[in-house]
């Protein structure tokens, strides 16, 4: 494995809004997948909204680059499964366990990935171990001092944390082995068909409910609008500004500025959900920007790939 490096500094403004508005993105997304919940199985609402997220993506590569021809290699497959566990964890978790919990262990992916960057031999600075310590009390009072009692849901979430971590560092590893847009497009393709099998197979076997073709037009009418916000925005394009940022901003501080969410599903619940924001809100949004500026500061930024 060869280490390699990214001159300080050149993680660009650019960059980092790029993380930022697909931290706000996702934080409106919250909204959006909670409600997609009420009308739609986890299986079903993964498989439209990254269909459409890819069908959206192969339009701008139609419009771009119409005479590149994608490969699905086994790097890009291996992205797709990561992508489509954590996902369904993560939609599936939310059944059993609150916003604000799933919110916080959502978050706790921030921890997960420098854990797993040291597998990869990646040093982490004084400096991105300090905003680790700024950002997990700030993602818990930004969520009121979210229970995390154990639960079935709860478990669930945290393991999707786990492989959100996991799919920060693989895009790490691949981002510059093909056109940002081409990874983007066969991730969401390989994740939309596995989540639609895990819905279709669910039904066979009978460990989702059987629903007729009437029920399912209703239901899908009903979400329509979670569907799309998810789908276009969401998927197609803040998971296309993550993995164009990440080729010049390491895992870890990519994972802090995402983390930043958090602070966007405050103001969303606020602005949409006329939800209350409390002193310990602000506090905890106080501290994720306080950690997303830390985790920018230049000077130390490593990057290592195969």
């Amino acid at each position: 494995m060869k280490a390699r490096s990214v001159p300080a500094g050149s993680s660009s403004v650019i960059q980092i809004f790029e993380l930022i508005l697909a931290s706000a993105i996702w934080g409106f997304a919250f909204v959006a997948q909670r409600k997609g919940n009420e009308s739609l199985h986890p299986f079903l609402f993964n498989a439209l909204r990254f269909a459409i997220g890819s069908l959206f993506l192969l339009t701008l590569i139609l419009i771009t680059a119409p005479k590149s021809k994608p490969k699905l290699k086994a790097d890009l497959l291996l992205l797709g499964c990561i992508l489509f566990i954590a996902a369904a964890l993560q939609q599936i978790g939310l059944l059993w366990t609150s916003a604000g919990s799933g919110g916080f262990i959502t978050g706790l992916y921030v921890v997960f990935i420098p854990i797993i960057g040291v597998f990869k031999k990646q040093k982490q600075s004084k400096l991105i171990i300090l905003s680790i310590f700024l950002a997990v009390p700030g993602l818990w009072l930004i969520n009121s001092g979210a229970s995390v009692d154990a639960s079935f849901g709860n478990l669930l979430v945290l393991v999707s944390a786990v492989f959100w971590a996991m799919h920060v560092q693989y895009i790490d590893t691949i981002v510059t082995r093909y056109p940002s847009l081409w990874v983007a497009f066969s991730q969401y393709f390989i994740c939309a068909v596995i989540s639609f099998i895990f819905w279709l197979g669910g039904m066979v076997l009978r460990f989702i409910a059987p629903i007729t073709i009437t029920t399912l037009s209703a239901n899908i009418s009903q979400a329509t609008i979670p569907i799309l916000y998810s789908g276009i925005c969401s998927v197609g394009i803040a998971y296309t500004l993550q993995l164009h940022a990440q080729k010049k901003v390491a895992p870890a501080p990519a994972g802090i500025i995402l983390c930043m969410e958090a602070v966007f599903a405050l103001f969303g619940g606020w602005l949409l959900l006329d939800e209350q924001i409390t002193l310990y809100s602000i506090g905890g949004a106080v501290l994720l920007f306080a950690a997303m500026l830390v985790s920018t500061i230049p000077g130390w930024r490593t990057k290592h790939a195969t």
